[in-house]
């Protein structure tokens, strides 16, 4: 894996530049890790564990979320006529779907029943994959934190955790190429273009943000069974572990979003909004909420 020590400034990089696009590329492309969902050697688990896994609602909605995730980023890959940005992107998607398939080998193994979801066509590439990225960002931010959670809890038990750490550590490298790929895309339109980009972009946040609200809100109020919306967030309730505080998750999210990304070479601008959000909501809110 390439890595660059954290002392480099980011500020030596220009964004959209030639060494910034270079950059954005070739560290996606090192550090992909190559690995064959259909090869996966699952664990063993007790009835206990199995019945846990199998009584878990959320499985379906994540085959769905990277089935939409994948066949968008593939997509988007036409947008780019450099050819190190356009294979990075190929690659992303190529890791997304991926994810699906670990998953649908998981809930074959264990005997969990999920249904194939039709391949998704976007509508509209860019505005697609910007919807698709910035959502990302959110999800991601919070499975780091559940992911961790079900670590240290013993929720999930060693082999699996062995099993999903590398999807996690692709949603980390997925989520810095889009927020850098965001800032070279910006800088690479004309300078009449770039106000209705950043709005598209902010309408976008926007649209993110209200429906990560209504999620929020709903965490003191009973969940209705089965219930996936924003399953990241409500996940926590999923797993056992209800009594865990709004505080206290959003404290594991921002440890581990700074862990994982800390891996990466500096220079690459890092993610801010979500994290930035998730601190001024952890310092607003009481510890036992």
């Amino acid at each position: 894996m390439s890595v660059v020590p954290a002392n480099i400034e980011s500020a030596s990089l220009t964004t959209g530049s030639a060494e910034h696009r270079r950059l954005l590329g070739q560290f996606f492309l090192d550090t992909h890790v190559e690995y064959v969902p259909e090869r996966t050697q699952w664990p063993e688990l007790t009835q206990e564990e199995l019945a846990r896994m199998q009584s878990l609602p959320f499985w379906q909605e994540a085959v769905s979320t990277e089935n939409v995730t994948s066949n968008t980023v593939a997509a988007a890959a036409t947008l780019e006529s450099d050819p190190i940005v356009r294979k990075a992107i190929e690659l992303q998607g190529f890791e997304e779907m991926r994810h699906a398939r670990l998953l649908v080998e998981l809930a074959s193994h264990y005997r969990i029943t999920i249904e194939s979801p039709p391949r998704f066509t976007p509508s509209s590439l860019e505005s697609d994959f910007l919807f698709a990225g910035f959502g990302e960002c959110f999800d991601s931010f919070f499975a780091f934190g559940l992911f961790a959670l079900a670590r240290e809890s013993g929720l999930f038990p060693p082999g699996l955790v062995k099993v999903f750490e590398p999807v996690m550590q692709e949603e980390a490298r997925h989520i810095l190429f889009f927020v850098n790929w965001v800032a070279y895309r910006r800088s690479q339109l004309p300078w009449w273009r770039r106000p209705a980009f950043g709005l598209r972009c902010a309408w976008i946040i926007l649209k993110q943000v209200a429906s990560r609200v209504r999620t929020a809100r709903a965490l003191t109020r009973p969940q209705a069974p089965g219930s996936s919306e924003n399953f990241t967030l409500t996940a926590h309730q999923d797993l056992g572990v209800a009594d865990v505080t709004l505080h206290g998750l959003l404290e594991l999210c921002l440890t581990e979003n700074d862990r994982r990304l800390a891996e990466y070479d500096a220079r690459l601008k890092r993610p801010r909004l979500v994290p930035g959000i998730a601190r001024v909501v952890f310092r607003l809110i009481p510890t036992s909420m």
